[in-house]
C-alpha cells in the first residue's frame, strides 16, 4: 500500500489524531503527514502512507493556499478565536475595498515574518507555546517567506452592533508562513487590532480540497476493498517532476544505487522521476561535483 491520502482534515482534530486514525484504519503503521494543521483549521492534509513517506519532505516544501477571514477590531493572544482577547478597538468607519487591497498587496512578495508566542517553532529546547502557556513572550527571530498573492474573494461585512469589519481572504504562501500572524500583520498596516476569524486549507503538496477524502470515506473505501478509491499513487504525486522511461540496462544500474549520466533528462533539471515499466522507482538529483544524477529517494520494494 504506497500512495498519498489527500486527507479532508476536520476541525477540532489535531493532524497527530488524523495519523492515529489512519494507522488504525489501514492497519499500518508507515504513516507520515505532510506538516499540521491547527485543530482550528480544515481543510487539505496530505497523507503519506507506504514507500510515500520517503516523499513526505518533498510535499511539505510544497506552496500552499488557504481562504479564511480577519476580523478588524479584536486582537488574541493566540492569534486566532482560541485564544484570549487582548485588545478591542470600535471601527466607525470600515476600510474601503481599495484600503483593503492596497494593505493585502504589502504582504505579499519575499516578506519577514516572526512566528507567534503560540507555535511549534523551538527556542533554546522548548516550543514556544510552551513559554506561551507560561504567559512569558520569548524573542524570536523574523524568518523569511513567500506570498504568492493575498487577496480579497468577496466583499467585507462590517457589522454596526460589534464595531468589527471581516475581511475574507484566499492567499498562497511558502512553508513556514503563519496566516495568523499574516492576520495580525495586516491589522498593524491599517492601524486596528486584527485576529484570524476563520481558515481553510485549499491546497497542499499539488492535491486540491476537490481531491480529498474524509477519515469515514478512508474507512468506506477500506471495508469495500476499494482502497485505491482514495490512495493516489507516486506518480500522482510526483507529477511534477520530469519522467525518465529506464530501460532494462539503466533499470539495472539504478537497482543498484548506481549514477546516471545527463542524457536522462536534456532539460538538466535538479531533480528526475526514474519509471521502470510504468512504476515510479526513483528520484534522481543532479550532482554538480560529478556531473551526473545520483540516487535521492529510492522506491524499489
Amino acid at each position: 500500500m504506497d500512495g498519498v491520502i489527500a486527507l479532508y482534515k476536520e476541525r477540532g482534530m489535531t493532524s497527530h489524531d488524523c495519523i492515529s486514525k489512519l494507522r488504525k484504519i489501514l492497519h499500518t503503521k508507515k504513516v507520515g503527514h505532510t506538516g499540521t494543521l491547527d485543530p482550528n483549521v480544515d481543510g487539505v492534509l496530505p497523507i503519506c502512507i507506504g514507500q510515500a513517506t520517503k516523499i513526505s519532505e518533498l510535499l511539505m516544501h510544497s506552496g500552499k493556499i488557504y481562504r479564511g477571514a480577519i476580523m478588524l477590531g479584536q486582537s488574541y493572544d493566540s492569534e486566532d478565536l482560541d485564544g484570549k482577547l487582548i485588545e478591542q478597538v470600535a471601527i466607525d468607519k470600515p476600510l474601503t475595498n481599495d484600503q483593503i487591497d492596497h494593505a493585502l498587496a504589502k504582504l505579499t512578495g519575499d516578506i519577514m515574518q516572526t512566528p507567534p508566542m503560540y507555535s511549534a517553532v523551538k527556542v533554546n529546547g522548548r516550543k514556544l507555546y510552551e513559554y506561551a502557556r507560561e504567559g512569558l513572550t520569548i524573542e524570536r527571530a523574523a524568518r523569511p517567506i513567500h506570498i504568492d498573492y493575498f487577496k480579497q474573494i468577496k466583499p467585507s461585512h462590517y457589522d454596526e452592533t460589534s464595531k468589527t469589519q471581516t475581511i475574507y481572504f484566499e492567499v498562497a504562501c511558502s512553508k513556514g508562513t503563519y496566516v495568523r500572524t499574516l492576520a495580525v500583520d495586516f491589522g498593524k498596516l491599517v492601524g486596528f487590532p486584527s485576529v484570524m476569524s476563520d481558515l481553510t486549507r485549499i491546497s497542499s503538496g499539488g492535491f486540491d480540497i476537490s481531491q480529498t477524502s474524509s477519515l469515514s470515506d478512508i474507512q468506506s473505501a477500506v471495508d469495500a476493498g476499494r482502497i485505491d478509491d482514495v490512495l493516489h499513487p507516486l506518480s500522482e504525486a510526483l507529477a511534477s517532476y520530469p519522467v525518465y522511461q529506464l530501460d532494462d540496462s539503466r533499470w539495472e544500474i539504478v537497482s543498484h544505487g548506481g549514477f546516471l549520466d545527463k542524457s536522462i533528462c536534456p532539460e538538466h533539471s535538479a531533480v528526475v522521476r526514474l519509471d521502470y515499466q510504468q512504476t515510479v522507482k526513483a528520484l534522481y538529483k543532479f550532482d554538480e561535483k560529478v556531473g551526473q544524477y545520483r540516487p535521492f529517494r529510492m522506491f524499489l520494494a
